[in-house]
């Protein structure tokens, strides 16, 4: 007899969070780079491929929410009504994730990404990744009007005020401030605007 596909994926997903909360807790004990796949499979007990078969790299356990961000700006877009602006969206969902980045808790956390080059480039490419796939949410929405080239720009601003908001003193005011000048370039780059 087959277990029902809901106590099997809630099974799926306590190992999945059973791996990370290990990886991330040897990695902040003994630093990044000291600490090898083998190590958090066994302390997680399970096997090196069970690591593998929910994380595509070591640089992925660190960033295991990853899946979850890009899916809430996806979900900004083809979620809010009709009529309902997508800039102010876009915003709550940055200072949701800024909030979330920037508490006392999670400064050990960024403090060991900001030192190994390997987690800086994996950060990166991932900004890069959920720029593409909130650009491509945003042109596949014909209401929106905007140009493909215009959703990549825009796109990119959205997911690098969540950085440049982290970086600063005041995170939140630096996401108000980029955000005002998303709102404009956004406006500039309605078809309605005379070129």
């Amino acid at each position: 007899m087959t277990e029902p596909s809901g106590r099997r994926e809630r099974k799926k997903a306590a190992t999945r969070q059973k791996i990370a909360d290990t990886a991330l807790r040897l990695f902040l004990e003994r630093g990044y780079d000291e600490v090898g796949i083998r190590d958090i499979a066994a302390e997680a007990d399970v096997a090196v491929t069970t690591v593998f078969s929910h994380f595509a790299s070591k640089e992925a356990l660190v960033f295991e929410q990853d899946s979850n961000f890009e899916e809430n700006l996806r979900g900004a877009v083809e979620g809010r009504e009709p009529a309902e602006p997508l800039i102010p969206v876009l915003r709550g969902e940055i200072q949701a994730l800024v909030r979330h980045c920037t508490a006392d808790s999670v400064a050990p956390v960024w403090r060991m990404i900001d030192g190994s080059p390997a987690l800086r480039e994996y950060e990166d490419s991932m900004r890069l990744r959920h720029a593409e796939s909130l650009a491509a949410a945003m042109a596949a929405d014909p209401g929106l009007g905007r140009t493909p080239t215009a959703c990549r720009a825009i796109a990119r601003f959205v997911v690098d005020a969540y950085s440049v908001a982290r970086e600063a003193a005041d995170p939140e005011a630096a996401v108000d401030e980029v955000f005002r000048m998303i709102e404009a370039a956004w406006a500039a780059a309605s078809p309605a605007v005379s070129r």
